[in-house]
């Protein structure tokens, strides 16, 4: 009786040890606020080859997205730029237009991911006249 008892509490800490080992971490990388109704959502995996810059731009969606590899300079209009690194998250607010979404480097590529919230059809980009 004992014996088994004790089986039992072993198998018991074995299990709880096991199940503390795996669990899943979570790291929140962005937090964006948006005023509209999502009906659709689309991801695309963008590249960008070293040196090539993005033209002034705007979104008539919002878009979301993380830097998978390379480093982007991002300037959205009425705010300082800045760099994103592998790992960062951004957000490009629905009518905003867009300075700079630029590779950082000239000779390593800039990949990323965008996801377009959408309330309908809109289009993902709209290019600006300078």
């Amino acid at each position: 009786m004992i014996r088994t008892a004790i089986c039992i509490a072993s198998i018991l800490i074995s299990v709880t040890a096991m199940a503390q080992k795996s669990q899943i971490a979570r790291k929140e990388l962005l937090k964006a606020s948006m005023n509209q109704k999502v009906t659709v959502a689309e991801v695309q995996e963008i590249t960008m080859e070293g040196g090539q810059t993005a033209p002034r731009h705007l979104h008539p969606c919002p878009v979301i997205g993380i830097i998978k590899s390379g480093e982007a300079v991002f300037q959205i209009e009425g705010e300082k730029s800045i760099v994103l690194h592998e790992g960062d998250a951004f957000y490009e607010p629905k009518n905003v237009n867009i300075l700079h979404f630029d590779n950082a480097s000239k000779e390593k590529p800039l990949v990323f991911t965008a996801t377009y919230l959408k309330e309908g059809h809109e289009e993902n980009i709209r290019f600006l006249n300078k």
